[in-house]
Protein backbone atom coordinates (compact mmCIF):
# COMPACT_ATOMS: atom_id res chain seq x y z
CA UNK A 1 0.00 0.00 0.00
CA UNK A 2 1.49 3.43 -0.95
CA UNK A 3 0.51 5.99 1.81
CA UNK A 4 0.08 9.59 1.35
CA UNK A 5 -0.75 10.61 4.62
CA UNK A 6 1.34 10.40 7.93
CA UNK A 7 -1.11 8.18 9.71
CA UNK A 8 -3.63 5.93 8.85
CA UNK A 9 -6.09 7.00 11.14
CA UNK A 10 -6.81 10.08 12.75
CA UNK A 11 -9.02 9.79 15.92
CA UNK A 12 -11.28 13.11 16.57
CA UNK A 13 -13.25 13.08 19.91
CA UNK A 14 -16.01 15.78 20.87
CA UNK A 15 -19.47 16.45 21.61
CA UNK A 16 -20.48 18.84 18.68
CA UNK A 17 -23.13 19.99 20.34
CA UNK A 18 -23.46 21.64 18.22
CA UNK A 19 -20.62 21.25 15.07
CA UNK A 20 -18.80 25.08 14.37
CA UNK A 21 -16.11 26.36 12.99
CA UNK A 22 -13.22 25.39 15.56
CA UNK A 23 -14.41 21.79 15.32
CA UNK A 24 -14.28 22.15 11.15
CA UNK A 25 -10.47 23.79 11.60
CA UNK A 26 -9.22 20.39 13.85
CA UNK A 27 -11.46 17.94 11.30
CA UNK A 28 -9.51 19.52 8.08
CA UNK A 29 -6.35 18.97 10.06
CA UNK A 30 -7.32 15.41 10.66
CA UNK A 31 -7.64 15.09 7.14
CA UNK A 32 -4.33 16.35 5.85
CA UNK A 33 -2.45 14.17 8.64
CA UNK A 34 -4.67 10.81 7.55
CA UNK A 35 -6.28 8.62 5.15
CA UNK A 36 -8.70 7.91 7.17
CA UNK A 37 -11.10 9.89 9.97
CA UNK A 38 -12.45 8.42 13.05
CA UNK A 39 -14.71 11.11 14.52
CA UNK A 40 -15.96 9.94 18.12
CA UNK A 41 -19.17 11.22 18.66
CA UNK A 42 -19.44 11.77 22.10
CA UNK A 43 -22.48 11.84 25.22
CA UNK A 44 -24.24 9.49 22.50
CA UNK A 45 -27.66 6.84 23.19
CA UNK A 46 -28.72 9.47 25.88
CA UNK A 47 -31.89 11.67 26.36
CA UNK A 48 -31.96 15.09 24.94
CA UNK A 49 -30.84 17.92 27.73
CA UNK A 50 -29.89 21.60 27.22
CA UNK A 51 -26.24 20.17 27.15
CA UNK A 52 -26.23 17.65 24.68
CA UNK A 53 -29.54 18.79 22.59
CA UNK A 54 -28.75 16.65 19.41
CA UNK A 55 -28.55 12.71 18.75
CA UNK A 56 -25.42 11.60 17.39
CA UNK A 57 -27.06 10.68 14.27
CA UNK A 58 -27.73 14.72 13.68
CA UNK A 59 -24.19 15.48 14.42
CA UNK A 60 -22.92 13.07 12.14
CA UNK A 61 -24.95 14.68 9.41
CA UNK A 62 -24.16 17.99 10.42
CA UNK A 63 -20.26 17.16 10.06
CA UNK A 64 -20.78 14.90 7.01
CA UNK A 65 -22.66 18.23 5.39
CA UNK A 66 -19.93 20.65 6.38
CA UNK A 67 -16.97 18.40 4.11
CA UNK A 68 -16.72 18.51 0.53
CA UNK A 69 -18.49 15.22 -0.86
CA UNK A 70 -14.76 13.89 -1.53
CA UNK A 71 -13.83 13.98 1.75
CA UNK A 72 -17.12 11.97 3.17
CA UNK A 73 -16.09 9.13 2.23
CA UNK A 74 -12.60 9.26 4.22
CA UNK A 75 -15.26 9.75 7.73
CA UNK A 76 -16.26 7.16 9.83
CA UNK A 77 -18.47 8.02 12.92
CA UNK A 78 -17.84 6.21 16.43
CA UNK A 79 -21.13 7.09 18.87
CA UNK A 80 -19.92 6.66 21.92
CA UNK A 81 -21.74 6.77 25.23
CA UNK A 82 -21.01 8.87 28.72
CA UNK A 83 -19.69 5.86 31.08
CA UNK A 84 -18.90 8.24 33.64
CA UNK A 85 -15.77 6.33 34.17
CA UNK A 86 -12.93 7.58 32.37
CA UNK A 87 -11.18 4.27 32.34
CA UNK A 88 -14.10 2.39 30.83
CA UNK A 89 -14.82 5.05 28.49
CA UNK A 90 -11.13 5.02 27.28
CA UNK A 91 -11.50 1.28 26.76
CA UNK A 92 -14.41 1.55 24.36
CA UNK A 93 -13.26 3.91 22.52
CA UNK A 94 -10.25 2.04 21.95
CA UNK A 95 -11.49 -1.22 21.21
CA UNK A 96 -14.15 0.94 18.60
CA UNK A 97 -11.11 2.06 16.93
CA UNK A 98 -9.56 -1.29 16.79
CA UNK A 99 -12.26 -2.57 14.91
CA UNK A 100 -12.67 0.12 12.64
CA UNK A 101 -8.78 -0.82 11.62
CA UNK A 102 -9.95 -4.61 11.26
CA UNK A 103 -12.66 -3.05 9.04
CA UNK A 104 -10.38 -1.26 6.94
CA UNK A 105 -7.89 -3.96 6.91
CA UNK A 106 -5.35 -1.88 8.30
CA UNK A 107 -5.01 -4.11 11.27
CA UNK A 108 -1.44 -2.69 12.43
CA UNK A 109 -2.80 0.95 12.10
CA UNK A 110 -0.79 4.43 12.44
CA UNK A 111 -3.29 6.62 14.73
CA UNK A 112 -3.28 9.80 15.57
CA UNK A 113 -4.99 11.52 18.43
CA UNK A 114 -6.08 15.20 17.28
CA UNK A 115 -7.12 17.44 20.01
CA UNK A 116 -6.94 20.95 21.70
CA UNK A 117 -5.65 20.66 25.66
CA UNK A 118 -7.27 23.64 27.29
CA UNK A 119 -8.47 22.12 31.07
CA UNK A 120 -9.31 19.11 33.03
CA UNK A 121 -11.47 18.27 30.52
CA UNK A 122 -9.16 17.46 27.92
CA UNK A 123 -7.15 14.91 30.15
CA UNK A 124 -8.45 11.97 27.99
CA UNK A 125 -6.43 13.17 25.27
CA UNK A 126 -3.65 11.50 27.67
CA UNK A 127 -5.60 8.48 27.95
CA UNK A 128 -4.36 6.18 24.83
CA UNK A 129 -0.22 5.31 25.14
CA UNK A 130 0.32 4.21 21.72
CA UNK A 131 -1.37 7.11 20.09
CA UNK A 132 0.52 9.98 18.80
CA UNK A 133 -0.91 12.83 19.98
CA UNK A 134 -1.40 16.17 18.11
CA UNK A 135 -1.75 18.58 20.46
CA UNK A 136 -3.54 22.07 18.63
CA UNK A 137 -3.41 25.20 19.57
CA UNK A 138 -6.88 27.02 20.12
CA UNK A 139 -7.86 27.30 15.79
CA UNK A 140 -10.88 29.55 16.33
CA UNK A 141 -12.83 31.50 18.54
CA UNK A 142 -16.11 29.37 18.27
CA UNK A 143 -17.65 27.84 21.29
CA UNK A 144 -20.61 25.06 21.67
CA UNK A 145 -21.99 26.48 25.36
CA UNK A 146 -22.90 29.80 24.30
CA UNK A 147 -24.41 28.82 20.75
CA UNK A 148 -26.96 26.51 22.39
CA UNK A 149 -27.52 29.39 24.67
CA UNK A 150 -28.30 32.14 22.34
CA UNK A 151 -30.80 29.27 20.71
CA UNK A 152 -32.55 28.56 23.85
CA UNK A 153 -32.48 31.96 24.89
CA UNK A 154 -34.81 33.09 21.83
CA UNK A 155 -37.24 30.86 22.26
CA UNK A 156 -40.89 32.07 21.75
CA UNK A 157 -39.58 35.00 19.14
CA UNK A 158 -37.87 34.80 15.79
CA UNK A 159 -34.31 32.64 16.04
CA UNK A 160 -33.56 34.34 12.49
CA UNK A 161 -31.74 37.02 14.31
CA UNK A 162 -30.00 34.59 17.02
CA UNK A 163 -29.21 32.64 14.04
CA UNK A 164 -27.51 35.25 11.55
CA UNK A 165 -25.59 36.20 14.67
CA UNK A 166 -23.93 32.80 14.30
CA UNK A 167 -23.22 32.98 10.93
CA UNK A 168 -19.04 33.33 11.41
CA UNK A 169 -19.33 30.93 14.34
CA UNK A 170 -20.58 27.53 12.16
CA UNK A 171 -20.24 26.26 8.57
CA UNK A 172 -23.77 27.22 6.43
CA UNK A 173 -24.62 23.80 6.59
CA UNK A 174 -24.91 23.67 10.55
CA UNK A 175 -27.14 26.96 10.21
CA UNK A 176 -29.19 25.30 7.47
CA UNK A 177 -29.73 22.05 10.18
CA UNK A 178 -30.76 24.86 13.17
CA UNK A 179 -33.13 26.35 11.30
CA UNK A 180 -34.59 23.23 10.69
CA UNK A 181 -34.21 21.32 14.27
CA UNK A 182 -35.52 24.92 15.69
CA UNK A 183 -38.92 23.92 14.35
CA UNK A 184 -39.45 20.36 16.00
CA UNK A 185 -40.42 19.80 19.42
CA UNK A 186 -37.35 20.07 21.15
CA UNK A 187 -36.61 23.33 21.24
CA UNK A 188 -39.04 24.40 23.28
CA UNK A 189 -38.95 21.65 25.66
CA UNK A 190 -35.27 22.08 26.22
CA UNK A 191 -35.44 25.91 26.09
CA UNK A 192 -37.80 25.44 29.37
CA UNK A 193 -35.36 22.80 31.26
CA UNK A 194 -32.40 25.64 30.33
CA UNK A 195 -34.16 28.20 31.76
CA UNK A 196 -35.13 26.07 35.05
CA UNK A 197 -31.25 25.14 35.52
CA UNK A 198 -30.12 28.73 34.94
CA UNK A 199 -32.72 30.00 37.70
CA UNK A 200 -31.33 27.66 39.89
CA UNK A 201 -27.67 28.36 38.87
CA UNK A 202 -28.30 32.06 39.77
CA UNK A 203 -29.61 31.06 43.35
CA UNK A 204 -25.56 30.06 44.03
CA UNK A 205 -24.32 33.03 42.03
CA UNK A 206 -22.82 34.26 44.97
CA UNK A 207 -21.91 31.76 47.26
CA UNK A 208 -18.21 32.25 48.53
CA UNK A 209 -17.40 28.70 46.83
CA UNK A 210 -18.74 26.64 43.70
CA UNK A 211 -21.30 24.19 45.67
CA UNK A 212 -21.27 20.52 45.92
CA UNK A 213 -24.43 18.92 47.04
CA UNK A 214 -25.73 15.55 48.59
CA UNK A 215 -27.91 13.21 47.08
CA UNK A 216 -29.26 9.86 47.60
CA UNK A 217 -30.85 7.55 45.25
CA UNK A 218 -32.68 4.47 45.82
CA UNK A 219 -32.17 1.27 43.24
CA UNK A 220 -35.24 -1.22 44.39
CA UNK A 221 -35.18 -4.60 42.68
CA UNK A 222 -37.91 -6.93 43.41
CA UNK A 223 -38.76 -10.22 41.38
CA UNK A 224 -36.69 -9.48 38.47
CA UNK A 225 -38.06 -5.98 38.41
CA UNK A 226 -36.34 -2.45 39.62
CA UNK A 227 -38.38 0.69 40.92
CA UNK A 228 -38.27 3.44 38.42
CA UNK A 229 -39.93 7.19 38.59
CA UNK A 230 -40.66 9.40 35.24
CA UNK A 231 -40.14 12.68 36.60
CA UNK A 232 -43.16 15.44 36.40
CA UNK A 233 -41.00 18.34 36.46
CA UNK A 234 -37.51 20.04 34.91
CA UNK A 235 -34.79 19.54 34.77
CA UNK A 236 -35.36 15.76 32.99
CA UNK A 237 -39.17 16.21 32.90
CA UNK A 238 -40.61 12.97 31.51
CA UNK A 239 -37.65 10.96 31.78
CA UNK A 240 -36.79 7.75 33.62
CA UNK A 241 -34.73 8.39 37.04
CA UNK A 242 -34.27 6.28 40.22
CA UNK A 243 -36.33 7.27 43.32
CA UNK A 244 -34.01 9.87 45.30
CA UNK A 245 -33.49 13.76 45.85
CA UNK A 246 -31.13 16.41 48.44
CA UNK A 247 -30.27 15.22 51.85
CA UNK A 248 -31.95 17.27 54.74
CA UNK A 249 -29.64 19.04 57.33
CA UNK A 250 -30.92 16.35 59.81
CA UNK A 251 -31.07 13.13 58.17
CA UNK A 252 -28.27 10.27 57.72
CA UNK A 253 -27.95 9.10 54.22
CA UNK A 254 -30.17 6.04 54.86
CA UNK A 255 -32.87 8.42 56.36
CA UNK A 256 -33.19 10.23 53.34
CA UNK A 257 -33.09 6.98 51.05
CA UNK A 258 -36.41 6.26 52.57
CA UNK A 259 -37.80 9.39 53.11
CA UNK A 260 -37.49 10.15 48.97
CA UNK A 261 -38.84 6.36 48.55
CA UNK A 262 -41.99 7.22 50.63
CA UNK A 263 -42.21 11.07 49.13
CA UNK A 264 -42.00 9.75 45.39
CA UNK A 265 -43.62 6.22 45.16
CA UNK A 266 -45.30 5.73 48.63
CA UNK A 267 -43.39 2.32 48.99
CA UNK A 268 -44.77 1.00 52.20
CA UNK A 269 -41.96 -0.97 54.05
CA UNK A 270 -40.93 -0.37 57.50
CA UNK A 271 -37.03 0.79 57.91
CA UNK A 272 -36.58 -2.34 60.05
CA UNK A 273 -37.21 -4.95 56.63
CA UNK A 274 -35.28 -2.05 54.14
CA UNK A 275 -32.38 -2.28 56.71
CA UNK A 276 -32.08 -6.24 56.13
CA UNK A 277 -32.81 -5.59 52.23
CA UNK A 278 -29.81 -2.97 51.78
CA UNK A 279 -27.04 -5.13 50.08
CA UNK A 280 -24.71 -1.36 49.64
CA UNK A 281 -24.25 1.89 48.92
CA UNK A 282 -22.44 3.23 45.95
CA UNK A 283 -20.88 6.82 45.64
CA UNK A 284 -21.30 8.09 42.30
CA UNK A 285 -19.39 11.30 41.80
CA UNK A 286 -18.04 12.07 38.17
CA UNK A 287 -17.99 15.88 38.08
CA UNK A 288 -20.24 15.85 35.08
CA UNK A 289 -23.02 13.70 35.93
CA UNK A 290 -25.79 16.21 36.30
CA UNK A 291 -26.23 19.29 34.61
CA UNK A 292 -27.65 21.08 37.97
CA UNK A 293 -24.14 21.18 39.60
CA UNK A 294 -21.65 19.47 40.98
CA UNK A 295 -23.87 16.58 42.73
CA UNK A 296 -22.19 13.41 44.27
CA UNK A 297 -25.14 10.94 44.95
CA UNK A 298 -25.24 7.84 47.45
CA UNK A 299 -27.05 5.00 45.45
CA UNK A 300 -28.88 2.89 48.16
CA UNK A 301 -29.17 -0.46 46.75
CA UNK A 302 -32.09 -3.16 47.96
CA UNK A 303 -33.00 -6.46 46.92
CA UNK A 304 -36.60 -6.94 47.96
CA UNK A 305 -36.02 -10.56 47.30
CA UNK A 306 -38.83 -12.84 45.09
CA UNK A 307 -41.33 -11.39 47.21
CA UNK A 308 -44.62 -9.99 45.48
CA UNK A 309 -44.34 -6.52 44.01
CA UNK A 310 -45.19 -4.22 46.56
CA UNK A 311 -47.95 -1.33 45.60
CA UNK A 312 -46.53 1.88 44.62
CA UNK A 313 -48.23 5.68 43.96
CA UNK A 314 -46.41 8.66 42.38
CA UNK A 315 -46.26 11.41 44.15
CA UNK A 316 -44.38 14.75 45.05
CA UNK A 317 -41.62 14.88 42.17
CA UNK A 318 -42.75 11.75 40.35
CA UNK A 319 -45.63 12.02 37.76
CA UNK A 320 -45.52 7.87 37.73
CA UNK A 321 -43.76 5.05 39.08
CA UNK A 322 -43.24 1.85 37.64
CA UNK A 323 -41.86 -1.44 38.54
CA UNK A 324 -40.11 -2.25 35.24
CA UNK A 325 -38.63 -5.71 34.51
CA UNK A 326 -34.62 -4.98 34.57
CA UNK A 327 -34.62 -7.16 30.96
CA UNK A 328 -36.62 -3.89 29.54
CA UNK A 329 -33.84 -1.74 31.11
CA UNK A 330 -31.09 -1.78 28.00
CA UNK A 331 -33.73 -0.76 25.41
CA UNK A 332 -34.57 1.83 27.44
CA UNK A 333 -31.27 3.74 27.96
CA UNK A 334 -31.84 7.24 25.63
CA UNK A 335 -34.78 7.82 27.91
CA UNK A 336 -33.14 7.94 31.68
CA UNK A 337 -31.89 11.31 33.25
CA UNK A 338 -28.31 12.30 33.84
CA UNK A 339 -26.60 9.16 34.57
CA UNK A 340 -29.14 6.66 36.14
CA UNK A 341 -29.13 4.23 33.55
CA UNK A 342 -25.01 3.66 34.11
CA UNK A 343 -26.21 4.14 37.57
CA UNK A 344 -28.23 1.50 37.00
CA UNK A 345 -25.43 -0.76 35.39
CA UNK A 346 -22.78 -0.20 37.76
CA UNK A 347 -25.23 -1.18 41.02
CA UNK A 348 -26.83 -4.40 39.12
CA UNK A 349 -24.84 -5.21 36.50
Amino acid sequence: MTYRHAYDIAVFVGRFQPFHNGHLAVLRRALQEASLCAVVLGSAHQARTPKNPFTWQERAEMIRQALPEADRDRLQFVPIRDYYNETRWAQAVRGAIADLAVHAQIPTARIAMLGHVKDASSSYLRSFPGWHLIALDRLHTADATPLREALFAHTGQSLEPALVALADQVPPSTLTFLRSWSCTPFLHDLAEEWQQLCTEKALWAHAPYPPVFVTVDAVVQCQGHVLLIQRGHAPGKGLYALPGGFIEQRETLFQAALRELSEETHLALSPQLMQAALRRVTVFDHPDRSQRGRIITHAHYFDLGVQDLPEVKADDDAQAVWWVPIHRLASMEDRFQDDHFHLLNDVMG
